[in-house]
């Protein structure tokens, strides 16, 4: 363990410097640890050399990653009290105040490591020799070598803890690896392998990725904060485990899901991953398996609801902004209904906050409908819309294609919602229900008979696109595909639930039933399929195209809020991204290959529409919105170290 003399530093304040320490070690371009110093200010250890001239010149020779002077017009916000603008930004450093991590625990530093890639003169210079075999590759070999190692396992949760394994060792590795093969890795590191993740976290847990905050720490959540050691954090993801994609309850074991989620905001969006903590709330969990399991690592108890409950949150979102400040993005994910709603209508107004499961899943719904539109033809306006499903997913996607509705129209929003029809688990949604509906369900209380089952309301309502937002497998049945496909040449249908298992209907079971005239997209990946001689390939309405994009988009403009219009903005920048080639295929939405241009330019329009609203303190506004968010993008290409 490395020890600091407060004394040997130009601030006498112990407490001041490691503060300074902790908010700029990972900043430099070279591996930093604080150095063990003996009574007469010499390195204690052989291992760890002083710092003078050598980082005088790392700190010249080795480029940020965003440079303000060369890149952009924009320094610093307003009201920047916190220095949240500079938290994904390389910052300066007192080179007296850092030592070269070497040697061993150099090796364990998964921030710095670089395994079989450090060089002759690096394991010379840090005292590697012998620590490593003698080979070097490069970090194309390196990634070369891994995928090959990946492709060897059979069992997708052998893939998942191999990856998990690479991140808690070679960070920078391990992005390049997925930035270069995301697709194929992306049902990796997300759904549906995540899932499965979740369900056994405890037994597969390694080390800590975020923090774990349950009642126990009530009272004491700004300490807990603390205890975390980047200090500039941009984006939070946090979950109460309540309801893990279409698995249910899964408690603390729900942490998979803010660790894969920050994993993709990194590797799509660019955004640094020093600034980004995974939180689990934990107040219990009511799934009986998990509180009879010995080996659960959670609170044993049932969840926490009422007053206890919003204390507990309350305290957590004050605490994150006297820590972070501000512009930190809190990304809500997988909160129950009667939580999810609550949570997102009460700290909108006062934090940056954004549910992925309400908002997410709607922006990139819209825009998979909006590329659909140049298959099947009209305008949002012409067609009508039946959900299976009437959850925060599910109303979220409706509102906000009410929300586009109304833009393009120029309709009242109570007018466009009446193109969208419901059906929940007691059947079609209709205004001879409305004393018993929860509030969220209610704008979709039409005037119709009631009608129970999902078959009939399609024959009744006879909808242009079909979506199930259910969590529920197998509930988009034969005669459902085919009634579909009586009244609408080329049905669209979005079967969203994840994992896999959950999905309503195979991309297969789609196109066979309606005769290959589908449109199909779904949350979780589905093979090609091929029928009648020909091969169709589906569309994921997969989260990940938005939400990377969007975090960008908020962090460059310094927005202060979320606004419904920049979920808009972001559809239709998803939306434009789609060529006609893609089309062509049936694809609806573009390849995840291209992931990393596709969320800069959502992230240049959220921008642009932050700084039209008002919203936006990062000032003066880049010229080029595009270029300058690409500049933005963290690189996991390695640093020399001299």
């Amino acid at each position: 363990m490395f020890s600091l003399n407060g004394t040997n530093f130009p601030n006498d304040s112990l407490s001041g410097v490691s503060r300074c320490l902790i908010q700029s070690r990972k900043k430099v371009s070279f591996p930093m640890v604080v150095a063990s110093v003996s009574p007469n200010g010499r390195p204690a250890d052989r291992n760890v050399s002083v710092l003078m001239e050598n980082t005088l010149k790392e700190m010249k020779e080795n480029s940020p990653v965003i440079e303000k002077d060369s890149k952009s017009t924009v320094t610093g916000g307003v009201g920047d009290v916190y220095g949240e603008d500079s938290a994904t930004e390389d910052q300066t450093i007192t080179p007296w105040n850092f030592s070269v991590a070497s040697g061993y625990s150099l090796l364990r530093n998964p921030h710095y490591n670089k395994g079989l890639a450090f060089s002759e003169k690096e394991r010379d210079s840090h005292y590697l020799r012998g620590l490593l075999p003698p080979v070097v590759f490069n970090h194309e070999l390196q990634v070369k070598k891994l995928m090959n190692n990946l492709r060897q396992y059979d069992v997708p949760l052998q893939r998942y803890m191999a990856m998990m394994d690479l991140q808690e060792r070679n960070e920078r590795l391990f992005y390049k690896l997925l930035m270069e093969n995301v697709e194929e890795l992306l049902p990796v590191v997300y759904t549906p392998t995540v899932g499965e993740a979740c369900q056994k976290y405890g037994s597969i847990f390694r080390r800590p990725q975020g923090l774990f905050i349950s009642l126990k720490e009530k009272g004491k959540i700004l300490e807990v904060l603390k205890n975390w050691p980047e200090k500039k954090i941009q984006v939070i993801v946090v979950t109460d485990g309540e309801r893990i994609l279409g698995l249910g309850d899964l408690g603390c074991q729900g942490m998979g899901i803010p660790v894969g989620k920050l994993s993709l905001y990194t590797a799509l969006g660019g955004i640094r991953p020093s600034s980004c903590l995974p939180v689990t709330i934990d107040v219990g969990t009511n799934n009986e398996k998990l509180l009879k399991d010995e080996f659960y690592i959670g609170l044993s108890q049932r969840r926490a609801r009422g007053q206890e409950y919003a204390e507990l949150l309350d305290e957590f979102m004050s605490a994150v902004k006297e820590t972070y400040g501000e512009k930190v993005l809190i990304q809500f994910e997988d909160f129950a209904n009667h939580n999810a709603f609550d949570l997102l209508a009460k700290y909108g107004t006062s934090h940056l906050v954004f549910n992925d499961d309400i908002q997410g899943t709607a922006s990139v719904v819209l825009a998979g409908i909006m590329a659909a539109l140049n298959l099947v033809g009209g305008n949002l306006a012409q067609h009508k819309f039946l959900f299976l499903g009437a959850g925060e997913a599910g109303t979220g996607i409706a509102e906000l294609i009410a929300l586009e509705m109304s833009k393009q129209t120029g309709a009242p929003l109570e007018e466009t919602r009446k193109r969208t029809w419901m059906v929940d688990s007691k059947g079609l949604i209709v205004r001879s229900r409305m004393e018993s509906l929860q509030h969220f369900k209610r704008p979709w209380a039409h005037d119709h008979e009631p009608v129970k089952e999902l078959v009939n309301a399609v024959k009744l309502i006879k909808p242009t696109v079909l979506i199930g937002s259910s969590g529920t497998g197998k509930t988009f049945t034969k005669e459902v595909v085919q009634a579909m496909a009586t009244f609408n040449k080329k049905p669209v249908i979005f079967a969203l639930s994840n994992p896999t298992s959950q999905s309503e209907c195979t991309a297969e079971e789609a196109y066979t039933w309606s005769e290959g005239r589908a449109i199909f997209a779904s949350g979780s990946p589905f093979a090609p399929v091929e029928y009648k001689g020909k091969v169709f390939v589906s569309g994921q309405g997969n989260n990940a195209y938005i939400f990377p994009g969007l975090g960008l988009g908020l962090i460059i403009s310094g927005a202060i809020r979320v606004h419904d219009d920049m979920l808009l903005a972001a559809s239709e920048a998803l939306a434009a991204e789609v060529s006609q080639e893609n089309l062509e295929k049936g694809l609806i939405y573009p390849p995840f290959a291209n992931i990393r241009k596709i969320s800069a330019h959502i992230a240049a329009k959220v921008a642009a529409k932050a700084y039209e609203l008002g919203l936006a303190t990062r000032l003066p506004q880049p010229e080029n919105l595009v270029t300058y968010a690409e500049s933005c993008m963290y690189s996991p290409s390695y640093r020399s170290y001299r």
